[in-house]
């Protein structure tokens, strides 16, 4: 029994930890435009000198080390190179739900096209004002699009990096006079390139006028104009409360003027983003997981605020997997493929935080009567 949970453990590590490898990646890109494996250093930090391996010699170890730094600095080249606009369109329509942001970008995307073509042709063009206000709740998509647009805006040849900086008000502000500029000086300077992506940016402006929340903007205003060729801002949170935050300065009101709205995901837009989830992840559902499925989704997602949309769903998926792990070291009989993939209807509803055991237990009685 004890070597069959440490192999079901062993599994089950593998799995979580190629979910997080996943998640650094993207970090990774966040903040640096390039992919990144957490488990491996940067490419230009490998040293080029090798100690020479039994039966190697010094010359042989050398030409190895030239051939990794021709390596690195092609994997350099390549993520430097900016990405077809018709993938990040597929990509971008492949994603669950989100309608009405499709639209908006697509729409986006054909105007900085035209906006080229007329400036090639010498025609008068408009000012390209790319930053944006997302507003919605948690877990509607918001950081995800946000770094889609960085990529998309290096694709058109608006930016010259791509990549994303997320912060939230902890990110720009500091505790003392004088603080929080330098401290958003040096943010703004990380995101020139790219998209700098302020989450619960409302959170600036809404302290009183004591708070240092105002130098952040105001360090922020004067880096979007002067630095307007190669920055986009974009802030997140709650819909009344970034109308306030937007309203709340004139410089802000003149700099935000494009609004994109994420609305909560439907109980089948969640159910497609959980099957979504078991199959890059290599599980599946039978039928009456199906069904236990929809019902706790359905449950869940009346309390927005709590389950938090997509983010819920993640949750949710985490730990029906956990508790798959439980069940299956305490079950008798060979780990088969099929057993190790499929999410029974008691996983969900243990991941979900239901006590199945207790419920049995009392159940059990009433079957004796």
């Amino acid at each position: 029994m004890d070597n069959r949970k440490d192999e079901i453990i062993r599994m089950q590590n593998e799995i979580m930890q190629g979910l997080i490898r996943q998640r650094m990646k993207l970090i990774g890109e966040d903040l640096w435009g390039m992919p990144t494996d957490p488990a491996e250093p940067d490419a230009k930090e490998k040293t080029t000198e090798k100690t020479p391996a039994p039966g190697q010699t010094p010359g042989s170890a050398h030409q190895d080390a030239s051939k990794e730094e021709k390596k690195a600095e092609a994997q350099d080249e390549a993520a430097e190179q900016p990405e077809k606009i018709e993938d990040l369109k597929a990509e971008l329509h492949s994603y669950i739900g989100l309608t009405r942001i499709k639209d908006e970008v697509d729409s986006l995307i054909n105007w900085i096209g035209i906006c080229k073509a007329r400036k090639e042709h010498d025609l008068p063009t408009p000012d390209l004002s790319l930053h944006a206000v997302f507003s919605g709740n948690p877990g509607t998509g918001k950081t995800m699009i946000a770094r889609l647009m960085a990529r998309i805006y290096k694709s058109l040849g608006v930016l010259s990096k791509g990549h994303l900086v997320e912060v939230d008000r902890s990110g720009l502000v500091a505790g003392y006079v004088g603080q929080t500029a330098i401290k958003t000086a040096e943010v703004i300077e990380k995101a020139l390139g790219g998209v700098l992506f302020i989450d619960e940016a409302y959170a600036l402006t809404n302290r009183g006028g004591t708070d240092y929340g105002q130098e952040a903007v105001d360090t922020l205003l004067k880096a979007m104009e002067d630095h307007r060729e190669d920055l986009v801002v974009i802030v997140a949170g709650y819909t009344e409360l970034m109308q306030e935050f937007v309203h709340s300065n004139p410089g802000l009101e003149s700099r935000f003027n494009r609004f994109m709205h994420f609305p909560d995901y439907t109980e089948e837009e969640l159910l497609g983003i959980f099957e979504m989830r078991c199959n890059k992840s290599g599980y599946s559902l039978d039928e009456t997981a199906r069904e236990a499925l929809k019902e706790i989704l359905a449950r869940e997602s009346k309390n927005v605020e709590s389950f938090g949309n997509a983010r819920g769903v993640r949750n949710l998926f985490e730990r029906a997997i956990a508790a798959q792990a439980d069940r299956l070291s305490r079950e008798q009989g060979e780990l088969t493929r099929e057993c190790l993939m499929l999410l029974t209807e008691n996983d969900l509803r243990v991941g979900a935080g239901e006590k199945i055991e207790e419920k049995e237990a009392q159940e059990a009685p009433s079957e004796e009567a």
